[in-house]
């Protein structure tokens, strides 16, 4: 069984393209082509479900054309509209370079100067001109680049040098 601690979200499924079981697929995070990924995780009625993906064409840098193994019909297809779309962490190589905010989904957040917990990343809201994470226990933190000192993908943490005062707002 495939646990939402496994998986981060990357996109969600639109409408159906074509009669042949062709469906676009709306994403944040490219991985699925980075790393040549032979399956994503779809949210299916809640529960999160393996598709093998059989080919897909990108339309633009943000939309894709995915067919999936055993969708062979406009009909099937219209089952999977509206789909969120997850990919495993496990899958994701650990790399220097930079990740997407919904990546860090489920990582702990630390505060650099302290080492002290400041709670688990639940969501990310990108609703208004500054980004926040949104802990398990609702606070919301500004996911701004210059307070990340670190981001541990092997520990799933991230370090943050956190303005005096903000836990107690």
């Amino acid at each position: 069984m495939i646990r939402k601690e496994d998986v981060y979200k990357i996109g969600r499924l639109g409408k159906v393209h074509g009669v042949k079981g062709e469906i676009t697929f709306m994403f944040d995070d490219d991985v699925f082509d980075r790393v040549d990924a032979d399956y994503l995780v779809l949210e299916v009625d809640g529960i999160l479900v393996p598709f093998f993906i059989e080919e897909y064409r990108f339309r633009s840098d943000s939309t894709a054309i995915m067919k999936f193994e055993d969708i062979d019909t406009q009909e099937r297809a219209r089952e999977l509209t509206n789909c969120d779309v997850y990919f495993p962490h496990a899958l994701v190589p650990v790399e220097e370079g930079p990740v997407t905010f919904s990546f860090l989904v489920g990582f702990d957040l630390i505060e650099a100067t302290t080492g002290q917990l400041v709670g688990r990343i639940a969501a990310i809201d990108d609703q208004t001109a500054n980004v926040l994470f949104e802990l398990e226990d609702g606070t919301l933190i500004p996911a701004a680049d210059d307070l990340v000192t670190e981001i541990d993908q092997k520990k799933r943490q991230i370090r943050m040098t956190l303005p005096d005062g903000l836990l107690s707002l």
